[in-house]
């Protein structure tokens, strides 16, 4: 059996009849190849690989259905477009910048929505669609070819809005309250049980008051942390720095708001010394939840520190 017909048919969903003459698929799919290379001709993405992404977003069907009406419900241009970004190539890279990314603002634009949140939907998006992570494939990989690109990322851009927004609503304070009811831990004595008991309250507002002191750009950078669980592999993709930089910029904003809470507790609590280095026991090994709180996290699940 020809090469591309024999691609084809391994990995499409659907185990297809193989036909009596593999000579026509195989027409079949230079042509269809062929045609959707011509929209892109910048980008030299060869015919096994996008036949194989095709087969893998190919619709469902029955085993005997006909392939050509198949493909001819899908967006075979884009997809191509799409397969060669998923590949890295950056011919690819910068047409679906220009052609999609560069078109979000103005979809997502609107007479409740500041710009400083469009731009950060558009960098997300960009992360989102187009960079690999450990665990797996960029977003891209998603698109079936089942309607327009433009459309697909538009949504995909919407979904990312609504998570911000959803970030940006103050947290209840029951949130807050979570980290001192998880309070004592195995190995806490009664009394620091009592002084977290006792200074919750102060506790929280401490944290929200020295987050609200620290410059946009670190506020920004933690809620991109904590509340949209960027990696760090991620948050150096978009930042167009190495990791080392985004873990020294984290660490910092971090201590900050370390230093900045131990101040205000000191000065609003009056704690004796000893009684002030137990909460600090606390305010260490808890600041990280109390800002993803802060943040307005409330799905559940907290980052560990450090882990991506």
């Amino acid at each position: 059996m020809p090469g591309l017909a024999a691609t084809f048919l391994a990995h499409a969903k659907v185990r297809f009849v193989p036909p009596a003459d593999a000579s026509e698929l195989e027409g079949l799919l230079v042509r269809t190849w062929e045609t959707a290379r011509a929209q892109w001709p910048a980008v030299n993405l060869p015919a096994e690989p996008f036949v194989k992404h095709l087969a893998e977003r190919l619709p469902e069907a029955n085993p005997d259905s006909p392939i050509e009406p198949l493909l001819a419900q899908l967006s075979l241009a884009e997809l191509y477009l799409a397969c060669a970004c998923l590949r890295g190539l950056p011919a690819a890279i910068g047409l679906f910048e220009r052609n999609y990314l560069a078109k979000l603002p103005g979809l997502l634009r609107g007479p409740k929505q500041p710009e400083a949140m469009i731009d950060d939907v558009c960098q997300l998006a960009r992360v989102k669609l187009l960079v690999p992570t450990p665990e797996g494939d960029p977003k891209i990989a998603e698109y079936t070819g089942r309607g327009a690109l433009l459309s697909w990322v538009r949504v995909t851009a919407v979904r990312i809005a609504i998570k911000l927004q959803a970030g940006q609503k103050p947290a209840p304070d029951q949130d807050s309250d979570t980290v001192f009811e998880a309070l004592p831990a195995p190995g806490m004595d009664a009394e620091l049980d009592l002084i977290k008991r006792r200074y919750h309250n102060d506790f929280r507002q401490a944290v929200r008051e020295a987050f609200s002191e620290l410059p946009a750009d670190d506020r920004h950078l933690l809620r991109l942390y904590f509340v949209d669980q960027l990696s760090m592999y991620e948050l150096a993709s978009l930042f167009r720095v190495n990791q080392s930089t985004v873990s020294r910029w984290l660490k910092s904003a971090r201590q900050e708001i370390y230093e900045d809470t131990r101040r205000r507790l000191q000065a609003r609590l009056g704690l004796s010394t000893g009684d002030f280095k137990s909460f600090l026991a606390v305010l260490d090994s808890q600041l990280d939840l109390n800002i993803s709180q802060l943040l307005g996290k409330a799905d559940g699940g907290s980052r560990t520190p450090g882990k991506d």
